[in-house]
């Protein structure tokens, strides 16, 4: 696409330049727990301190395509891994003062990926880890921010949405999309509604033909599914009452 004619007479000095950055906040279920995808960040500002992956956006691209190419730079992951993500746009950060360098405003984007492999770092990120939510101390400019309101979308979406497939390997059990809903939320959810609710639900989830697979808990081996053709939960999936206590 060509770029656009600037129209005659417009001065583009006539406001004070600003970069935009894009910052993902890529969530997983690993080892039952809610787990986050963190850099280390090897330059300054904030450098050796914990922080999202991202980076600027390039002059010819869209904040969309900066994050899928910052993912994959910044952690390793492959270009079909990112380009498979649910990637969504989470909401805009521009407070004057939220970056040392300059005036910078971000557009931060969520992943929910399943259980992935060990990232690596690249770019000016030194070391790229999963980690579990809220145990990485507070992370480099305001992507505590950012991450909150992250899982806080999550959580809320997965009362009305098929989201929590996401999560999931191709083909799954119910057992693990239940784990996904109680590790996000926080709670524990009783496991024969949970089930009712579930395989009632118009085009949540499709059986699998096949043997089903062998868990490792006690009991017979569990049916496997996949993602159906529905995006949106009638009647919703609504989380039960958090129980009394500290929240994360």
């Amino acid at each position: 696409m060509t770029a656009a004619r600037r129209p005659e007479g417009y001065d583009p000095y006539a406001f004070e330049p600003f970069a935009v950055t894009v910052d993902l906040a890529v969530l997983t279920v690993r080892d039952e727990q809610l787990q986050v995808l963190l850099v280390r960040r090897g330059q300054e500002p904030h450098r050796g301190r914990w922080a999202l992956p991202g980076g600027f956006v390039l002059p010819r691209e869209s904040a969309g395509q900066a994050a899928r190419r910052e993912l994959a730079e910044e952690t390793g992951l492959s270009g079909g891994t990112v380009a498979g993500l649910h990637l969504e746009q989470l909401a805009t950060y521009s407070d004057p003062d939220r970056d040392p360098r300059m005036r910078v405003v971000s557009v931060a984007y969520t992943a929910l990926v399943p259980d992935l492999p060990e990232p690596r770092g690249g770019g000016d990120a030194a070391h790229a880890q999963w980690l579990p939510y809220g145990s990485h101390g507070p992370l480099a400019f305001d992507h505590d921010t950012i991450l909150a309101d992250a899982r806080r979308r999550v959580g809320a979406k997965l009362e009305y949405t098929c989201l929590a497939t996401a999560f999931c390997p191709p083909e799954f059990t119910l057992g693990e999309l239940r784990q996904v809903y109680e590790t996000v939320w926080g709670v524990e959810l009783d496991r024969p509604n949970f089930r009712r609710k579930v395989l009632t639900t118009p085009g949540f989830v499709q059986a699998v033909a096949g043997p089903p697979r062998l868990t490792g808990g006690r009991g017979k081996p569990a049916a496997l599914y996949r993602a159906g053709g529905a995006t949106a939960l009638h009647p919703p999936l609504l989380r039960p009452d958090r129980p009394e206590g500290p929240t994360t």
